[in-house]
């Protein structure tokens, strides 16, 4: 059972990434996946969930720029990052959580059982 997160970088302020996070010898379809960062100035901060029915919940500093999507016959996630911001810098996590609400996620690290190894992404401004 692992997750692989990758798709991070070096963009410059007002660009964009995608960021994937690919799982293997498990399926995603039972499964909330949210996206953390972490920096060591803030540490962990919740960005982004979506449910296993695909509700999705972001925190406010991403809304209207950060997607967050799910492909269940690829077990992958994404968060697509729109307007990046230099304080989006930081490194990003994938995480699952097997919740048994289909249509609930949370922005709380302690719900989530697997992680992912991290991608960094670097804003310039």
């Amino acid at each position: 059972v692992q997750l692989q997160a990758s798709g991070g970088g070096l963009v410059q302020s007002g660009g964009s990434l995608r960021l994937s996070c690919a799982a293997s010898g498990f399926t995603l379809d039972n499964y909330a996946i949210g996206w953390f960062r972490q920096t060591p100035q803030k540490g962990r901060e919740g960005v982004s969930c979506i449910s296993r029915d695909g509700s999705t919940y972001s925190t406010d500093s991403v809304k209207g720029r950060f997607t967050i999507s799910r492909d269940d016959a690829k077990s992958t996630a994404y968060l697509q990052m729109n307007n990046l911001k230099p304080e989006d810098t930081a490194i990003y996590y994938c995480a699952t959580d097997q919740t048994r609400l289909a249509n609930a996620c949370y922005l709380f690290d302690l719900e989530y059982d697997s992680w992912g190894q991290g991608t960094q992404v670097t804003v310039s401004s």
